[in-house]
């Protein structure tokens, strides 16, 4: 089971972004689906998680300006950044809760990360 995100880039603050994440290998089932941050110097932070229903939870940082979006079919999920701010600067990675086919328990996986920098 890979985890493969995409869509990250420069931009200038108040622009946007919408970053992708596609899960493939052998996958049986998807339950929650997630994006986090490490912006330099600090520690990994949950920005928004959306469960395989479609019930979303989002940081309060981040809250009215980010939309975290899946397409079960596809085994992918997406992150809408809007009004984009310095302070949102990090490394952005995407994680699944995933029962792998032929396993038992599901695990989280991680993509191996997307950088987004905001900057004039």
């Amino acid at each position: 089971v890979q985890l493969q995100a995409s869509g990250g880039g420069l931009v200038q603050p108040g622009g946007s972004l919408r970053l992708s994440c596609a899960a493939s290998g052998s996958i049986f089932s998807i339950n929650a689906m997630g994006w986090y941050r490490q912006a330099p110097g600090k520690q990994r932070e949950l920005v928004a998680l959306i469960t395989s229903g479609g019930s979303t939870n989002y940081a309060d940082s981040v809250k009215g300006r980010l939309t975290v979006s899946r397409d079960n079919a596809q085994n992918t999920v997406y992150l809408q950044i809007n009004s984009l701010e310095p302070d949102d600067t990090a490394v952005y990675y995407c994680s699944a809760n995933i029962l792998a086919s032929g396993t038992s328990d599901y695990r989280d996986y991680w993509g191996q990360g997307t950088e987004v920098t905001v900057s004039s």
